[in-house]
C-alpha cells in the first residue's frame, strides 16, 4: 500500500502553481460526448479522476488523445451502449454521463455512480430534472434506465442547490426542443465554466452564475476549444497550509474571486492575505483567533475546505466550530487526526474544535478526498514524522502534491 511520509514543523515558502479545476474537468470530459465532432480541453488537471472518466470514454468507443495538459476528444466513433463498467462504479462524476447520453440518444442504462462516501448523496434532483424534460426513470439492482422518446423544455426548481443536477439537467436541456429554465440553480464558479463550453459548442444558456438558468434547446451541438479554470480548492487547501505552518506562499495562476470566503475566514483568524490579478499572497502568524465555519452553496464557504480547515484551527487560540450543511456525514478525518493529538468533538452536523492543542505525528489513513488533504496539513502541522495511507482518495483531486509542496520546502515522500 502506497503511503506519504512527511516530516513536519517546516514552514511552507515559495510560489506553487495551481492546476485545472477538477470539478470543472469531470464534467466537461462527458460534456465534449454531445457534440458531433472533436473538442479540445485545455488545462486538464493531471488527477486519477481524470484518468478514469478517460478511460470511461475509451471504453464507450470514444478517441481520446493527450498531450500533457491539453485532451482532444472524438466523440463520433461512440455506439449507443449500457454504460455498466466497474469504472462508473467508483466514479462520482459518471452521474453527468446520464444528462449527456439522455441529450444525445434519449436513452441511457448505467449503473449508479460512487466516489467518495461523504454520508446521503442522493441523485433525486438530477432525476427530478430528467423527468420533468420527458424521462421515464426506472431504477433496479444498482442500474439506471432512462427513456426518453422525445426531451421537451420545462420549467425545473431544485429543491436544494446542487451544481451536479443543475450541471446534468442544462446537458439533455441543451438538447430538448423548446426552452429550459433552472430555478434555484447553482451559482458555482464551475457551472459558469460548463455552461460557457456548451455555449462554444452552439448552445444557447443565459443567466449561468445566478440562480436561474435558461437553456433554448438546439438540434445539434460542435467541438470547440475551451480552457478550463483554475482549481479553487487546490488554492484553498494552499492557502490553509500556507497558514497552518506560519508560512509565506505565493499562490499563482488562479481567480481571487473564487476564494472571497476562505480569504475571508483566513483574515478573520490573523492570517495575512494579499491578492493580487491571478494570484494570492499568504503569510502565517505564529497566534490565530478561533473563527466559526459554516459549509454553504457558493459563494458561501466551500463544503470541499471545511475538512482542511479543521487542521488548522487546532492551532487557534481557543475553541472553533465547523458545520456542514451539505453533507451529513463529512468527519471521517476527525477520528485520523484524533490520533495526532487533536480533541475535537463531533455532534449531528457540527465539530466542536478545541485549539492550541500539539499535534504529532501518527499512523493515519485518509478515507475520502478532502480528508487526505485534511491529514496532509495536519502532518505538516505536527511533530516527527506522519504516514498517510489512502492515497489513492488524494490522487483524485491533487496534480502532484508531494511534488508541489516539497518544492514548498516540505519534507514529504511518497513509499
Amino acid at each position: 500500500m502506497e503511503k506519504l511520509v512527511i516530516k513536519g514543523g517546516h514552514p511552507l515558502h515559495g510560489s506553487v502553481k495551481i492546476s485545472g479545476a477538477k470539478n470543472s474537468a469531470l464534467a466537461m470530459i462527458p460534456a465534449t460526448l454531445l457534440a458531433d465532432s472533436p473538442s479540445v480541453l485545455e488545462n486538464i488537471p493531471d488527477i486519477r479522476d481524470v484518468a478514469f472518466y478517460i478511460e470511461v470514454l475509451h471504453d464507450l468507443g470514444a478517441v481520446v488523445t493527450r498531450t500533457g495538459a491539453e485532451i482532444t476528444i472524438d466523440p463520433s466513433p461512440i455506439r449507443h451502449q449500457p454504460v455498466l463498467s466497474q469504472k462508473v462504479n467508483q466514479l462520482r462524476a459518471s452521474y453527468y454521463l446520464m444528462g449527456v447520453l439522455l441529450g444525445k440518444w434519449k436513452e441511457v442504462t448505467i449503473g449508479t455512480p460512487g466516489g467518495c462516501n461523504l454520508g446521503l448523496r442522493p441523485i433525486d434532483q438530477h432525476i427530478k430534472g430528467f423527468q420533468a424534460l420527458g424521462t421515464k426513470v426506472v431504477q433496479e439492482d444498482g442500474v439506471l434506465r432512462l427513456i426518453a422518446p422525445k426531451l421537451q423544455g420545462a420549467r425545473i426548481y431544485l429543491d436544494v442547490v446542487s451544481v451536479g443536477a443543475t450541471i446534468n439537467i442544462m446537458f439533455a436541456a441543451a438538447c430538448a426542443d423548446g426552452k429550459t429554465v433552472i430555478e434555484n440553480a447553482a451559482k458555482e464558479p464551475e457551472v459558469i465554466d460548463v455552461a460557457t463550453l456548451l455555449s462554444s459548442m452552439g448552445a444557447v444558456i443565459k443567466g449561468a452564475g445566478t440562480d436561474i438558468i435558461r437553456i433554448q434547446g438546439v438540434k445539434r451541438l460542435h467541438g470547440c476549444r475551451h480552457t478550463i479554470i483554475p482549481d479553487r480548492i487546490e488554492a484553498g487547501t494552499y492557502m490553509i497550509a500556507a497558514a497552518a505552518t506560519e508560512g509565506e506562499v505565493l499562490i499563482e495562476q488562479i481567480i481571487p474571486k473564487h476564494l472571497e470566503s476562505v480569504s475571508a475566514k483566513l483574515r478573520e483568524m490573523g492570517v495575512q492575505i494579499q491578492e493580487e490579478e491571478e494570484s494570492i499572497f499568504v503569510k502565517g502568524s505564529s497566534r490565530y483567533t478561533p473563527v466559526d465555519i459554516k459549509t454553504l452553496p457558493y459563494p458561501g464557504f466551500p463544503t470541499d475546505l471545511q475538512q482542511p480547515f479543521t487542521s488548522l484551527l487546532t492551532r487557534a487560540h481557543g475553541t472553533s466550530l465547523v458545520t456542514d450543511n451539505i453533507y451529513s456525514s463529512r468527519f471521517e478525518h476527525v477520528s485520523q487526526l484524533e490520533k495526532m493529538g487533536a480533541k475535537i468533538k463531533v455532534e449531528g452536523r457540527t465539530a466542536i474544535v478545541e485549539g492550541m492543542i500539539p499535534l504529532h505525528g501518527a499512523r493515519v489513513h485518509a478515507f475520502d478526498l478532502r480528508a487526505g488533504a485534511s491529514l496532509v496539513i495536519a502532518a505538516l502541522m505536527a511533530e516527527d514524522v506522519t504516514w498517510i495511507t489512502g492515497t489513492n482518495h488524494i490522487d483524485r483531486g491533487y496534480e502532484q502534491l508531494e511534488q508541489k509542496l516539497a518544492r514548498l520546502k516540505a519534507e514529504i515522500r511518497r513509499e
